[in-house]
């Protein structure tokens, strides 16, 4: 509590316009908001890295994000860091009645279908018991899109809109690229381009959750083998005396093979 409450008075310092950092004082909400997206997916980067050291680091730069908003806040009389700390306890031990109430823990399916009925509850007790939102209303736009797809789907499947296997999922998936297909050399056609695009992203979405596949991290694992095997291509090349941008496609397609081979041996030994 000592050194959270150093935090705290560092904050306090450095938005004190009154001898304060210059930078910090003139930030808002909304100027600040990327700079916490970022910091949480370096905390995530950190952890699949398995980089221990950086992941302290990190969550010490996301804590810090937490307490420059709660400041904010606190400047504006809308709340401070320990009104933080009060919702975040009560929103735990309420939806955890298992845990702090005595209750039955259950499935994992039943834990989730009474912490979505829980948040249903929280939501009506805001609007004064009225029911008016859409059943999609809640799920933040802020999210990554990937990431804001499924929890879109997955809100959309608790009420009974999803396929009942994957089958069809395949045939949706096929079905949005043939549109997209079609779409292709016609005139003044960019916006109906992008539309089947997405389609074709969101039926991916849907096809890594009846997967029990996380779409946002087998996309950044996708990134991160993309960066391994090129980073082979440009060492065979060079091996090769080779510049990269003097070859044929063909040829680098046969280094990109060759390195993807080489990638998968390494990877069973």
């Amino acid at each position: 509590m000592k050194e959270m409450y150093k935090l705290l008075q560092i904050m306090a310092d450095l938005r004190n316009p009154d001898g304060g950092c210059p930078w910090d004082v003139q930030q808002d909400f909304k100027s600040i908001a990327a700079y916490t997206v970022e910091e949480a997916y370096e905390v995530a980067d950190a952890i699949e890295r398995e980089d221990m050291p950086d992941l302290k680091n990190e969550l010490g730069d996301l804590m810090f994000q937490v307490v420059f908003h709660a400041q904010m806040a606190k400047e504006q009389g809308l709340f401070d860091f320990v009104d933080v700390l009060n919702e975040i306890n009560h929103k735990l031990i309420s939806r955890h009645p298992h845990v702090f109430a005595g209750e039955k823990a259950g499935s994992d399916e039943e834990l989730n279908n009474a912490w979505e009925a829980k948040k249903k509850q929280e939501r009506l007790d805001k609007s004064g018991g009225k029911d008016e939102t859409g059943r999609l209303e809640g799920v933040t736009s802020g999210l990554p899109a990937l990431r804001w797809s499924e929890k879109l789907q997955k809100r959309a499947a608790r009420h009974g809109f999803d396929w009942p296997d994957i089958a069809p999922v395949f045939d949706k998936l096929h079905e949005e690229v043939d549109e997209l297909k079609a779409e292709i050399g016609r005139p003044d056609n960019q916006q109906r381009i992008e539309e089947e695009l997405g389609d074709i992203l969101f039926a991916g979405v849907s096809l890594a959750r009846h997967l029990d596949v996380n779409p946002e991290q087998a996309l950044r694992n996708a990134n991160r083998r993309f960066i391994e095997r090129f980073a082979l291509v440009e060492k065979l090349l060079a091996e090769d005396g080779l510049e990269m941008e003097s070859c044929e496609v063909a040829v680098l397609e046969d280094y990109w093979q060759k390195a993807k081979r080489i990638l998968s041996a390494d990877e069973r030994k």
